[in-house]
């Protein structure tokens, strides 16, 4: 259920920031009958138009999240569809690709159907379902990805579970690149992490916590650009954490190779030496890397070398999530903390410029999916987010419109979040509006 169904407002005053366009200026934007509308001359108001009143605030193209969970079906609890999509649209989200480790797993044509209409009947976000790989995320047969993307896969991923068997994702990659998808891939070696909770170094030695290596991830990646080579499919390298596989990424692109990744604003803001042992908010996959892991992230997301800002938005059960760093499973939520997260670790430190920041979260990650960006040009669907990038707020994971609250960054004040969302035209966040789930 979305906030207002009023078809034209009328966002005076603000700062528009459109990497499409390469704008950035003071200026006020029409949305009328679920697009961007021309402004009419004279500067005069528009007629039926609800004025918001913008100055002080950054208006933006509605961002897009290439990586969510909504736990629907199997674990409503953690999450439902109607839950995240409120998550998302209060984190200043209007698009997002939900991930196939459900219950069961979004492994045919019916699921990815129900998965969109979900949305549809929500009306906060727009739901791009990726589908499986393989059948139930097995990792031994193929599945029917022609069917697949004829039902609306945006994306195919077994994400939560790497690809191993290396046979069965190049068949894979020649049929993604046969129906225009893109792969997606967890990148994680099974045998290499095996029980492994966090980054294997000098920290996880003296916690007493067992490692998983950086290479772990760096050999699965370095085997998926090789299998782009060959398949020529777009490659897209999920929730990168180590400075050798954003080291992979970059040759692979400057050989132009169609290989894309993305980080997580945990990956960028935190590092193992951050890790609490005893508390599990801070155990994901992959783990939290080291501080020059990090680092060279932050340069490789720079750079432009990872094109593509994703949340990784994995909710779970406080009952599940407390059961201690060992037993705990891995995730972390962020839809709700991203603007913050990201503004403060790339903008406000001077690494990066406000409209290449943008850019990460709306023209980079639909160019991984292959679709047209979100923009402020007349005529482009009215995705829009404004966006307060002066005034300090304290994250408090209580006040979240997600059903879960397992945040590494519960208490972090941060500078940076969505005041309000538009998704097609229609209101759907507003700071002050009370939050539904």
């Amino acid at each position: 259920m979305v906030v207002s169904v009023t078809e034209r407002w009328l966002i005076k005053g603000g700062r528009l920031v459109d990497p499409v366009k390469g704008l950035d200026g003071p200026g006020d934007l029409l949305i009328e009958g679920g697009l961007i509308a021309n402004l009419p001359s004279g500067g005069s108001g528009v007629a039926g138009a609800t004025e918001i009143d913008a100055r002080g605030l950054t208006v933006a193209p509605g961002f897009i999240d290439l990586h969510v969970h909504f736990r629907e079906p199997g674990n409503e609890e953690a999450e439902t569809v109607a839950s995240g999509s409120w998550a998302a649209a209060r984190g200043g989200f209007t698009a997002v690709v939900t991930m196939p480790n459900t219950s069961p797993a979004i492994d045919s044509p019916e699921l990815v159907k129900r998965q969109m209409d979900l949305g549809r009947e929500c009306g906060c976000v727009r739901i791009m379902p990726a589908a499986c790989i393989s059948r139930m995320r097995g990792g031994a047969e193929a599945a029917d990805l022609h069917a697949l993307a004829l039902a609306g896969a945006a994306a195919f991923t077994d994400d939560g579970n790497t690809v191993a068997d290396e046979n069965l994702m190049r068949e894979a990659m020649r049929t993604a690149r046969a129906v225009g998808k893109p792969i997606m891939d967890h990148a994680l070696d099974p045998v290499l992490a095996g029980r492994g909770v966090m980054h294997q170094g000098s920290v996880s030695a003296r916690l007493g916590l067992p490692g998983i290596p950086a290479l772990a991830e760096v050999g699965i990646v370095e085997r998926n650009i090789r299998l782009s080579d060959e398949t020529g499919c777009a490659m897209h390298i999920q929730h990168v954490s180590t400075a050798g596989a954003a080291a992979l990424i970059r040759q692979a692109r400057e050989r132009g190779l169609p290989v894309s990744g993305e980080v997580t604003p945990h990956h960028l803001a935190l590092c193992d030496e951050d890790v609490d042992a005893g508390n599990p908010a801070f155990k994901m996959s992959p783990p939290l890397g080291s501080e020059t892991d990090r680092l060279a992230l932050i340069e490789a997301v720079a750079e432009g070398v990872l094109q593509a800002l994703s949340t990784d938005h994995a909710p779970h059960r406080a009952e599940d999530k407390n059961k201690g760093f060992l037993a705990a499973p891995f995730g972390v939520v962020g839809l709700e903390t991203a603007i913050g997260v990201t503004y403060e670790i790339l903008v406000r430190s001077g690494r990066m410029g406000l409209i290449e920041w943008i850019r990460r979260w709306t023209e980079g990650p639909a160019l991984v999916l292959g679709i047209a960006p979100p923009a402020l040009s007349p005529g482009s669907v009215a995705d829009v987010t404004l966006l307060d990038l002066e005034h300090g707020w304290t994250v408090r994971a209580d006040e979240f419109a997600s059903r879960s609250r397992n945040t590494p960054f519960e208490g972090r004040s941060l500078v940076g979040r969505s005041v309000a969302t538009w998704c097609g035209g229609r209101l759907t966040w507003r700071e002050g509006d009370q939050i539904r789930s």
